[in-house]
């Protein structure tokens, strides 16, 4: 299983595809499919039957996975995408903006 270097509660911006541009909090990331739930981006309208815990049933709208590849970090000093960059910093090892060598 390879290391993601985007985690949940990162502010990503979307790279590509239809959402391309708009930026959103991450919510839950998906390891074993290379898939993140970003916050009010991928909204997919599910249909769904009356339930015990549902009993109106009705359309629902919720938040669908994006592959990872398709998003990027938001540099905290730009603004913008940035790639993302390991160091050793006082003997732990901390994620940095690339843009602006800023700690995240």
């Amino acid at each position: 299983m390879a290391k993601l270097k985007i985690k949940s509660g990162d502010t990503v911006v979307v790279t590509a595809g239809e959402h391309k541009g708009s930026e959103g909090k991450v919510m839950k990331v998906i390891l074993d499919k290379n898939k993140a739930i970003v916050e009010g981006v991928n909204t997919v309208k599910k249909h769904e039957k009356p339930s015990a815990a549902n009993p109106q049933g009705g359309i629902t709208e919720k938040e669908a996975p994006i592959h990872i590849s398709n998003l990027s970090l938001v540099d905290p000093k730009t603004g913008g995408p940035t790639r993302v960059g390991y160091k050793m910093e006082d003997g732990k090892k901390v994620r940095f903006a690339k843009k602006s060598n800023q700690v995240l």
